[in-house]
């Protein structure tokens, strides 16, 4: 597998991290973006001033809104919003040119209706492709700044696994290998709607006792449901699971968790969400993982209540006051 050129489908703040940290690598990248005005200042400042600001980009980091400039990548690297990741893949699959391309899904969310992972869709797009996913506790703005970080890859084809670890990792960007895509995508999908719940009590001011026992719970939930929709329990213990809830639902760096603190104070989803520059995953995901709950007929009471939060105009408070009178049980299950 030779690596020469990076392309990279999407420039939000986790797409331009990667790029930056990859060019300093000293791979050739290509960045991509949608929103032609941003990509021009991002290429004349070096500076991606919406979602990494202060950060500069290499020169060898190359900027275009034309998904054709990317078709000959030996790498696509896939850093969109969930909700359009099917649409893109299509029209990059029309022009493809590179019939050895691996395709890197680096998106943390689950399609709605069909609740299927984002390497799931790239698979059915790209049949013939090696399909990776890389996913762990790794905020934007700490990797741009190239603050210590690990996160953890698979690959439909283990061996390009190991290569891809040699080829990006840094020995500030560690990257560990993992052994099923699967649990990697869930964890990092379903942390997000976890977050918002962390965030929300934040929002109310219930103090960390309370956080660390809605952490702890919502790991039980996402190896409940995770592991009922296919991936192995051990991964929910990793990176991907345990790793990256932690640091999403702590960081004040976490716009999940700053949408659910929010929610806390009194905020509607729509006054949030038309205010912020971001998407935050957990909410589509919250709708997305609701539907394969009930669907596998699995008991999600922290995503239930964040559903109804960001889906039904449920209150904050009402929310935590509904979890808070379940009835008391052994503490595994």
């Amino acid at each position: 597998m030779k690596l020469e050129q990076i392309g990279v489908i999407g420039a939000g703040g986790w797409g331009t991290a990667l790029s930056r940290v990859w060019a300093n690598r000293g791979h050739a990248v290509l960045l991509w973006g949608n929103n032609a005005s941003r990509v021009e200042e991002i290429r004349n400042t070096r500076e991606n001033r919406v979602y990494l600001p202060g950060i500069t980009l290499p020169d060898s980091v190359g900027l275009t809104t034309e998904l054709q400039d990317c078709a000959d990548a030996d790498l696509i690297v896939f850093v969109t919003p969930s909700t359009v990741l099917r649409e893109i893949a299509r029209q990059l699959q029309r022009i493809v040119t590179n019939k050895n391309a691996v395709l890197l899904s680096c998106v943390k969310g689950l399609e709605r209706g069909t609740g299927k992972r984002m390497s799931e869709i790239l698979r059915e797009i790209f049949p013939g492709h090696a399909v990776a996913v890389l996913s762990g506790p790794n905020l934007a703005i700490e990797v741009s700044r190239e603050l210590p970080t690990a996160t953890v890859l698979a690959c439909t084809e283990a061996e390009r696994a190991i290569r891809l670890q040699s080829d990006l990792g840094t020995p500030r960007f560690r990257i560990y290998t993992g052994e099923e895509l699967s649990g990697i995508e869930l964890g990092g999908a379903l942390k997000n709607v976890f977050a918002i719940a962390a965030g929300a009590g934040d929002g109310l001011g219930l103090g960390d006792n309370s956080k660390a026992a809605l952490v702890t719970r919502s790991l039980a939930e996402m190896i409940r449901l995770g592991t009922k929709m296919g991936a192995n329990e051990r991964t929910f213990y990793g990176l991907s699971g345990a790793g990256d809830l932690i640091a999403t639902c702590f960081s004040r760096h976490s716009r999940n968790r700053r949408v659910g603190e929010q929610l806390g104070q009194g905020r509607s989803v729509r006054e949030i969400t038309t205010s912020m520059q971001m998407i935050a995953e957990g909410i589509p995901t919250a709708k997305s993982a609701y539907e394969c709950a009930r669907r596998l007929d699995v008991d999600t009471p922290i995503i239930d209540e964040v559903y109804a939060l960001v889906h039904e105009d449920k209150s904050a408070a009402h929310a935590m006051e509904d979890l808070l009178a379940r009835d008391q049980k052994a503490e595994r299950g």
